[in-house]
Order: structure tokens, then sequence, then C-alpha cells
């Protein structure tokens, strides 16, 4: 990290600057620009270090110990001890240690969301696969290391380790990728290569010019290096370091860890934002949005596992204990489902399977809690849940009465039924009946929801060893549940910021199109005319016809983490800068390659985070939102430094070569234009980069990444402000001279003036183009602190007699403290009027 910090360019000048002074024997200077390198690097390297610092704290160390078949023998073992052969027991709960390929599986669901994205956990079996190239997510004869077991259990026969699995290859195309320098690096590199180059051209003609004139050669050599120290702004790397380092503070208040400095500013210049979707857009917790009871749709509110939440029909609220059948429906659903709703403080959590976590929360809506309908209807006899049949039965006693619920899927529990449950009675379940609620499912279903059935049976008692064959049929429907992976809240609100600010979010999923297409459209990611594309589509095409299609399409579904690659790859060639959010192993690739890959702090997997530029502590997509704001405030506020200093570098050099030109030698010394550098311009620099966020900040489009740091009129401000402090200070020194002052009161004179100037101007640099009464003096109150600090140690310098002898200063008669201060508002009054000039211009053009 302190290498790094070392190999800035702009650094690296003012090393050989320090080299050079200390070889001529000017060892104040060296060692003052040695120091200042230090301190800077110092401070890059205590911030980097910092957030790598906050970040390892979100890890939680734990080994993983998985339960191995070895010599006829189940022993435990670490999970890292595996090896190809080795067969594992799997069961709910269990974290898979490594791939497999399952060779027994008994109502096995696995939870593949980190590696797929699919919130619904899968459904496993030992049915050969024949078909080649499979996508993960369809590959229900295997389990893959990362995942997680949510029901039933299994034995895998491990196939691959390590590097070999399928988190592996992505770990692998981790470590292909190779970090990309930022908008600002990349902006600030290309800078310091131009200060170096105009620095030895000034410094050479100015050698030259000295010794055609007969100057002598040693004083020469120092008129040069004070060229070369006054043409770089020293205080700059320190000042961009410390901004960016105040922005990571900043965001670590607002939940978000930055890993690198510069990569905050980043996302100031994003023109894409591609989220995942499952617990990035949304919660990752399945709720049960509707209920289809009694021929009648029934809506529930509330969202994730807290169990608030009213059940609405037509806009009216009811309560679904006073309805047998919807009392049936929810008793039912909680009765048949294995999972449990846990609660830790505020917050709640589901423990098993996440679609039978929806039916609990949604029964505990109503006022049925688990614990107390478990004992009062209590479990006689089940028939376990298996892929093939997709449907579960469990038996229950309820008031003297023997009931059995079937849960499963719509279209095999509707065939298994005979019987409708209605309002006021049962009535047989016609083919036209069947037919109108298979197309009430094929509805829902293409809103996105996931569609559960359940149907019962009354007994006289219960049948002994129940086979799905005797169970499962002559079954009396009872409704449908519709579930979502709900989106978050304030998702959409901050889609619509990045769309206002000229940033566009895609959707990139492993989830199923309707599911991803529901989603997208209630956040407003996806529009009328815009595209969508699946996995299978994406194989089939080329680079170019990605390249065409791209900008166009904001929903991805059933992708993998290769077609997020091409995703991103095939905006970068637009020249677009791209962010990436996500949380799961799959993620992680694309977070990687993206200009800016944030992950998610609490359901992130530590993949994702290890690859991620930024840690969102929430997990909540809108802190994206501050994060952009905050990076287009810092860059602003960034160039306003610049134009700051370079504007001071620019009127030293206009000082000191017009002096030199006009015979009159340098108004100021190398060490006096080191202090004015670093001392004098740094704090106001410093608190030009706190200034606040302008109004508007996230209503105007970003900018091009390749724009550069002078442009919209910066460049200019620099040059005629620069020549205003370098033409009045001038002024000064000639005025001291003419009127006979001594060389210590002139250069005292030309020093005070340029410092002065400097601070006053200062002010104008809040604003390109807003008057600074506009904008108010007190309204960036760091600046007023950094203002007055600044003059007070300039004028220590001048009235301490030990730092006069240092700094070749002199105390000044009383009317040269006015022609200081006279000469030093003029800078300040020239810019007011400029602005004035502009804001009417525009104001006329406006009209």
């Amino acid at each position: 990290m302190f290498i790094g910090q070392l190999k800035e360019v702009l650094v690296l000048i003012l090393i050989g600057a320090a080299i050079v002074s200390g070889a001529l024997g000017e060892w104040a200077d060296a060692i003052v620009i040695l120091v200042i390198v230090l301190l800077n690097a110092l401070l890059g390297v205590f911030q980097e270090s910092k957030a790598e610092q906050a970040l390892k704290a979100l890890k939680e160390m734990t080994k993983n110990m998985v339960k191995v078949l070895r010599e006829g023998q189940v022993s435990q073992s670490e999970a890292d001890s595996l090896v190809p052969g080795d067969i594992v027991l799997l069961d709910a709960g269990d974290s898979v240690p490594a791939d497999g390929r399952l060779i027994e599986a008994a109502s096995l669901r696995v939870n593949e969301a980190a590696l797929t994205g699919e919130s619904v956990p899968a459904e496993k079996n030992l049915n050969l696969i024949e078909a080649a190239d499979v996508p993960v997510g369809d590959k229900n004869n295997m389990v893959f290391m990362g995942t997680t077991v949510t029901a039933g259990r299994g034995k895998a026969l491990i196939t691959q380790t390590g590097m070999k699995t399928e988190i592996g290859r992505i770990a692998e195309m981790l470590q292909e990728e190779k970090p990309e320098l930022t908008p600002l690096q990349r902006q600030l590199a290309s800078f310091g290569k131009i200060l170096g180059m105009a620095a030895g051209i000034i410094v050479v003609l100015v050698f030259l010019a000295g010794l055609l004139r007969g100057e002598d050669l040693g004083e020469m050599f120092m008129t040069a290096i004070a060229l070369a120290v006054a043409a770089i702004p020293e205080g700059l790397p320190s000042v961009v370091t410390i901004v960016l380092a105040l922005g990571v503070t900043r965001m670590s208040k607002r939940n978000a860890i930055i890993r690198k400095l510069p990569a905050v500013e980043t996302l100031g210049v994003a023109t894409y934002i591609c989220s995942d979707k499952t617990g990035t857009l949304t919660k990752n917790e399945m709720t049960v949005t509707a209920l289809y009871v009694n021929e009648e749709l029934i809506q529930v509110s509330g969202t994730g596992y807290r169990p608030e939440g009213e059940f609405t029909k037509e806009g009216e609220v009811i309560n679904p204990q006073k309805d047998r059948n919807q009392e049936l429906l929810l008793l039912g659903g909680l009765l048949n489902s294995d999972a449990r709703l846990e609660t830790s403080g505020d917050s709640y959590k589901i423990t098993g399977d996440p679609t039978e976590g929806a039916l609990v929360v949604a029964a505990a809506k109503a006022g049925f809690a688990r614990s107390d309908i478990d004992k009062k209807y209590p479990r006689l006899e089940e028939i376990p849940f298996d892929s093939d049949r997709k449907m579960m039965t469990t038996f229950h006693k309820m008031n003297e009465e023997i009931y059995s619920f079937t849960k499963g899927a719509p279209d095999v529990v509707l065939g298994r039924s005979g019987e409708i449950a209605a309002l006021k009675e049962t009535k047989p379940l016609t083919e036209e009946s069947r037919t109108a609620l298979l197309k009430i499912n094929s509805h829902l279903a293409s809103q996105g929801q996931r569609i559960l059935a359940l149907a019962m049976r009354k007994w006289e008692r219960i049948p002994e060893n129940p086979t799905p064959d005797t169970a499962e049929e002559n079954l009396i429907f009872l409704g449908f549940f519709a579930m979502q992976d709900p989106p978050r809240t304030e998702a959409k609100e901050a889609v619509a910021i990045n769309r206002q600010a000229g940033i566009k979010t895609v959707m990139i999923t492993g989830d199923h199109q309707d599911t991803a297409l529901a989603i997208a459209k209630e956040l407003d990611i996806w529009r009328e005319g815009d595209g969508i594309f699946i996995g299978t589509q994406l194989e089939k095409m080329s680079e170019e016809e990605l390249k065409k299609e791209v900008t166009r399409t904001t929903v991805y579904a059933r992708v993998s983490p290769e077609h997020k690659l091409r995703i991103i790859a095939a905006l970068k060639a637009h020249n677009h800068v791209v962010a990436m959010t996500g949380d799961g192993v799959n993620d992680a690739p694309a977070l990687k390659r993206a200009d800016i890959g944030a992950a998610m702090g609490i359901t992130g997997t530590e993949v994702a985070k290890e690859a991620s530029d930024m840690v969102l502590m929430d997990d909540n997509f809108a802190t994206i939102v501050n994060a952009v704001k905050e990076g287009r405030t810092i860059y602003s506020n960034i160039r306003k430094s610049i134009q700051y200093l370079l504007s001071c570098n620019t009127g030293e050099i206009v000082a000191i070569f017009s002096a030199i030109i006009l015979g009159l030698g340098s108004p100021l010394t190398p060490i006096q234009i080191l202090w004015l550098n670093l001392v004098t311009d740094g704090p106001p620099a410093l608190a030009l980069g706190l200034e606040p966020a302008e109004k508007g900040v996230m209503n105007r489009p970003p900018r091009s990444h390749n724009e550069g740091v002078f442009a919209g009129g910066v460049g200019v401000s620099i040059l005629y402000q620069g020549a205003i402090i370098g033409l009045v200070s001038l002024a000064a020194y000639w005025l001291a001279l003419s009127w006979g002052r001594s060389p210590e009161e002139a250069h005292t004179m030309a020093f005070l003036t340029m410092a002065l100037s400097q601070l006053i101007h200062s002010f104008n640099a809040r604003s390109f183009d807003v008057s600074l009464f506009r904008l108010g003096i007190g309204t960036n109150r760091t600046l007023v602190y950094a203002f007055f600090l600044s003059i007070v140690l300039q004028s220590v310098i001048v009235f301490v007699p030990f730092l006069r002898g240092i700094f070749e200063t002199a105390l000044l008669q009383t009317g040269d403290w006015g022609v200081v201060l006279g000469l030093s508002l003029i800078p300040l009054i020239v810019v007011e009027i400029s602005k004035t000039f502009k804001r009417n211009r525009l104001d006329v053009k406006h009209a």
C-alpha cells in the first residue's frame, strides 16, 4: 500500500524536486518536500487499512464440518479434507461442502440462491440428465459447494473439490480479472504528466534566459527550482487523498464500507448499475401476497417475515378466522409446513424452506401461531414431499375429526381433487371449473408469483401406512397461495432517482423470466419497448449482436456468471461506466469486472465481498443513490480544489517569470513558494473538498468518464485568475523596489500579497459560476476556519523573529500593509464581475 502511494506521478515529481534541492544544498526545501510526501503516503495507507479492517470485521471465521462416510463409518470431518470419491451425508440446514452427484435423495431441497440467483430452493432427485450443456440451476441430480440444504436428506458422491467446483471456477475467473484504474486515477496520472512536462519546459526556458542575460549560475539553479516548485501543486495529492478519505468516512455512516479510496468517486460517473435481483432489489424473503379461496381473490399486505399485515377483499379488511374456508386454507398451509418463524429482538427469520416460511408467516398474520396450532392440531402422520409427485400430505386431529392437508403444484393438486370448497358447502369440481382455476393460476404466475395449491380430505380414522395412491385422491380443493419474493420498498425510489440522474438500472438474475419481468415492471426498471433476454438466448448471440442489443435491454434472466461478464463487457464497449451490485457467489466475477462492484454486507457471500470495491452494510440498493451523490460531489469538489491550487500556482509562475524577464529577479524564494503551496493554500484547498453538495446534483446526467478536470471552462478560469493573482503580486514587488524598500521588504510585500490574494480567492473557487454572495460567505464554515488559520500562520512567519530569518521576511511599514490588502482584493472583484456577467448572459439566453 505504501509503495502504491508513492507511484503517483505528482509524488514522483516532488521526490525529484527534493533530490535536486538537496544536491544544490537547499536542505530545508528538500526536507519540507519529503516530509509532505511521507505524510501523504502514510495517510493513504492508514485510510485504506482502516477500510480493509472494517471489512474483515464482517467475517465469521468458522470451520465447516461435514458428515462423511468412510470405511463404512459416518464421522465428522473438516470440509477441506474432502476428496473426490468421498460420500457425504446431507440434512436440512447443512452447507454443501463440495460438488457431488446424488446417490440418495429423500424430499431433498437445496437453496442455490448464492450460486444461481434463484430464490426458490431447487428440488433434487436421482434422475439421469442426458442433455449436454445444462445450466447449474437445472442440474437437479447434483449438489454444489456453497449452497444450503433447506429440507429433506441425501447422500452425495463428491465429484469435484476446491478450484474445480462451480464456486472454484468462479474464483478462477476472479483471479483472471485485472484491476482497472478509476476515472480520477487516470485523469490525475495524465494531469501529473502534463504538469511535469510544463514544469520542465518553464525551468529550461528560464534557466537559458538567465544564462543569456549573464545571471549567476547558482542563482539561476535556485530560480529554476523555485519555478519547478511553483509549477507543481504539492498539496494536491494530499488534498485528493483526504477528500476521498472523508468521503469514505461519510459513506460508512451511511452503511457503506469503501474498500478503495477512489471507488466512491467512480460511482459519480456511473452510467449503468447492473443489479442482481434476489436479495438486492428484493428482500430474499418469500411472502404470500394473495389467497384464492371461495372463488375470490384476497390480498395479503405486509412484506418479508414480519408477521404484520391485513387481509383485504375488494378493498375492505376482513378477518380470515370468520370464514371457514379461509381459516382452513391458512391452517392447512401452516400445518403442512415444517418451517418455523423465529424472533431475535425486533427481527424475524425463517428456519427451513423459504416457501413454507411464507405460509407460516401468512398464518401468523391471521393470528395462528405455530406453537399453539401444533399443540391444538397435532400431526399424526405424513407423506413427505418428493419431486416426482410434487406434493406433501400431513394428517391432523382437528376437533375430534381427522383431516389431511395436501399442498403442491396447482395442476397436480387439481388433478387429484374431486370437489371444491365453496362459500357454504363443497361442490363437484367440474372440468370447466378446473380449467378456470388453471387459468387463474397462469394469470398469477405471469405476474411473477409462485403459486401453491392446497386441498384437504376428511377421514373417519387415520389410515394405516398411508400412501400417495390412497391418501392423495378424492381431495377437496381449498385454494391457492400466491407468493413472491417482494421488492425492497426503497428500491423503486432509488431506481427513479437513478433514472433522473441519467443512470440506467439493469436487472441481471438467475431467476425465471416471468418472475424477473414482474419485479422489473414493479420497480420501473423495465418499460414498454425495453428488451429482455434469457441465458439460452445470450448463448446464441455473438459479441457484436450483444453489443447492438445491450443498450436497450434492462432485464436478463436465467443467466450464468459468464453471461454477466459478457453483458458488462458489451456495455463497456459503448464506453459506459458500469457499477454492479450483488450478493451471491455468482455475482463475484461481474463485481470485479465492473468499474465498481458493490456487495451486500448481510446476505453477501465472502467471495462477493472480497471481489467488491464497496460493501453495503444494510443490503440496501438505495444506498447506491447516496454513493452516486457522494461520488459526484467529491469529484466536483476535487475540481474546485484543483482550480484553486492551480490558479494559485499559475499566479506564482506569472509573478516569477515576469519579474525575471523584466530583470527584477524572483519576487519569491523557493521556501516561500513551498510555504504558500503547502501551508497557506493547503487548509483552504482541503476545505473546498468539504463543500456541501450543489443543488440539483442528482438532476443532471453523469459526466463523461473521458471528461478532463479542465473541462467546462475550468482551464480558462485557472489561467485568467492565476494571471491576476500573479500580476497583483508582481505589482506589490515592483512598488516596494521603486519605493526603495530593502530586498527582504520587497520579498515580504510580494509574499504577503500572493498569500492574501490566494486566501481570498479560495472563496471564489467555491463555485464555477455562482457568485460568492449568492452562496453566502458562511455556508462553508470549514473554509472560513481554514481562512483564519492560514492568516494566523502567515502572520507568524512575519512577526516571529526566529521564523523571519528562515523565511527571509521582514516587518512592513503601516502603509505597505494597506497596499497589500488593496491589491489582494482585486482578484475577488474581477472574478465576481466575471461571474455576474456570465450569469446575466445565461439568464438572457434562457429567457
